[in-house]
Parts: structure tokens; C-alpha cells; sequence
């Protein structure tokens, strides 16, 4: 499903949702960050998804990464809170969704790279070859929030 993102645009639709999700910064015992390349919108994103019904926010995060990158990790800490009420989620089936996500830190502590059928790849990387990669500036903000050491941050 396709997606497109609209952060504080006045031409974003109006949202018909509001879903908690997480995201998650996993950093290995080199200090590498853990991104995925997403085949809904084709740019580089942390790993995270949306809370199911009887799950944890750390279940979610623990969950999605698994899923979406074959790590299992261990959540360590929050980067921050993302509650912008103008940062707006398109989808190609009609949901217009309203950002709620919390932003997790963790380490990893088994598994193999792997993609999913929601990455073309997945790969870790030094945090100052980040800089230089595609992601939209919601994930970006998120990995320069956790480069300041200054979180948890409310946003």
C-alpha cells in the first residue's frame, strides 16, 4: 500500500485517524543505527508500525523490527513523543491518519538482516552516513533527536 507523507503542508487532507505506533532507534555495540528502505514510499525509515489491541508500546516496537528487519532487540529507552497534529499519513486506501508515535531506543541482541514485504533493504549504518540517505523529515528528526542525547524529547 502506498503512502505519502505531509508534515505541516496546508494541502495535506484531513485526517479520518489517529493510530499509536512506534518507531524504534536500535544501535549496535559499534554505535550503527538499524534503517529499512521502504517499499511503500521507496525511502530509508526506522523500524515501527502501529500497536495492535492487547500489545505494549515496547511489544509493538519489539515486534515490528522483527518483523520488518529479522533483529530481535531489547528496548533500552525513548528517543521521544511525535503527537503533531499537522503531520498527516496518506495511504492509497483512503486512510488519512494523524501522527501519534513514540520513538524507542534499543540494542539488539539476536537475528540476521532480512527484508520483509514492507523493505527493499535493510542494512546498518555510522550515524554520520545517515545524513545522506532519502527518509522524510519526520524519521530524520527522530534519529537527529536521538544524535542530540538531549531525550526524551515531546514534540
Amino acid at each position: 500500500m502506498a503512502r505519502r507523507d505531509y508534515e505541516d503542508d496546508p494541502n495535506a487532507p484531513k485526517p479520518n485517524s489517529l493510530v499509536p505506533a512506534a518507531s524504534v532507534v536500535v544501535v549496535d555495540e559499534s554505535g550503527r543505527i538499524l534503517l529499512q528502505r521502504r517499499t511503500d514510499n521507496g525511502v530509508w525509515a526506522l523500524p515501527g508500525g502501529k500497536m495492535e489491541l492487547g500489545e505494549s508500546l515496547a511489544g509493538c516496537g519489539i515486534r515490528e523490527t522483527f518483523e520488518e528487519t529479522g533483529i530481535q532487540v531489547e528496548i533500552t529507552g525513548i528517543v521521544g513523543t511525535y503527537t503533531n497534529p499537522g503531520h498527516i499519513f496518506a495511504y492509497d486506501d483512503g486512510e488519512v491518519r494523524q501522527e501519534f508515535s513514540i520513538c524507542l531506543l534499543a540494542r539488539p541482541v539476536s537475528g540476521e538482516l532480512r527484508v520483509s514485504d514492507e523493505s527493499f533493504e535493510v542494512a546498518w549504518f555510522e550515524p554520520d552516513d545517515v545524513d545522506g540517505l532519502p527518509m522524510v523529515p519526520s524519521i530524520r528528526k527522530r534519529i537527529n533527536d536521538w544524535r542530540s542525547e538531549q531525550g526524551p524529547v515531546i514534540r
